[in-house]
């Protein structure tokens, strides 16, 4: 269990499956600059809510802006959208909401820009929004879903054992670098020139000599 103090940003995790130094960029040393890419996420995430705000329409219930946290991971944050549809019985699957006097399956839906990825990157924060809202309302939630900006469709995620079990080592290592300050060093890939803070980050300089190197090669050029 984590006290309030240590819980890292749930929006991390994604950020941090995509490459650990921008996290560490991002989240430890608050540098961000915005792109293309940055500036239509955020509008499609304003679009999908500008605060917490909640729709009934017979048995579906639909809440946005909706604040999670987990004691057991340290984590926090908000969910795009939760959908609570009412369930005709009690079950492992089912959340009884004293407002609406029933039990309602929970589905957490995350908007995205774009299109469906090959990678988990989105899954991953979406499973841990779900662990969360498990967690705070003594449910099982076995799916969810991700909408996609471009192509307007959801996407069905399945919170697999293996999913989870990702999510949990990747939050565990969040701590471990969060504690110790650490912001991890580049390791350039194809998709570093995509990034929002590549111009931050300059992964082109990994490949060439350390800073201990270039140190000791500065001194030696003044050298008489």
């Amino acid at each position: 269990m984590y006290c309030e103090d240590d819980y890292i940003q749930l929006s991390g995790i994604q950020h941090f499956a995509f490459c650990k130094r921008q996290w560490g960029l991002v989240y430890l040393e608050q540098q961000w600059l915005e792109n293309l890419r940055t500036a239509e996420g955020r509008i499609v995430h304003e679009r999908a809510h500008d605060s917490f705000s909640t729709e009934k329409r017979k048995d579906l219930i639909i809440s946005r802006g909706i604040q999670v946290s987990s004691k057991e991971l340290g984590i926090s944050g908000e969910c795009d959208v939760v959908e609570f549809h009412r369930s005709d019985s009690e079950s492992a699957q089912a959340a009884y909401i004293p407002e609406y006097d029933g039990y309602f399956k929970v589905i957490p839906i995350e908007y995205k820009r774009g299109t469906s990825k090959t990678e988990e990157f989105d899954r991953l924060q979406l499973c841990a929004q779900a662990l969360c809202l498990e967690e705070m309302l003594c449910v099982y939630i076995p799916e969810g879903f991700i909408y996609y900006a471009e192509t307007k469709r959801r996407q069905k995620i399945e919170f697999s054992d293996e999913l989870r079990n990702s999510v949990s080592n990747i939050v565990s290592l969040i701590h471990d670098y969060s504690s110790r300050g650490i912001t991890p060093s580049a390791k350039r890939t194809k998709s570093c020139n995509a990034c929002s803070v590549r111009d931050i980050c300059l992964p082109q300089l990994e490949k060439k000599k350390s800073a201990k190197g270039y140190i000791m090669s500065a001194i030696s050029d003044t050298e008489i």
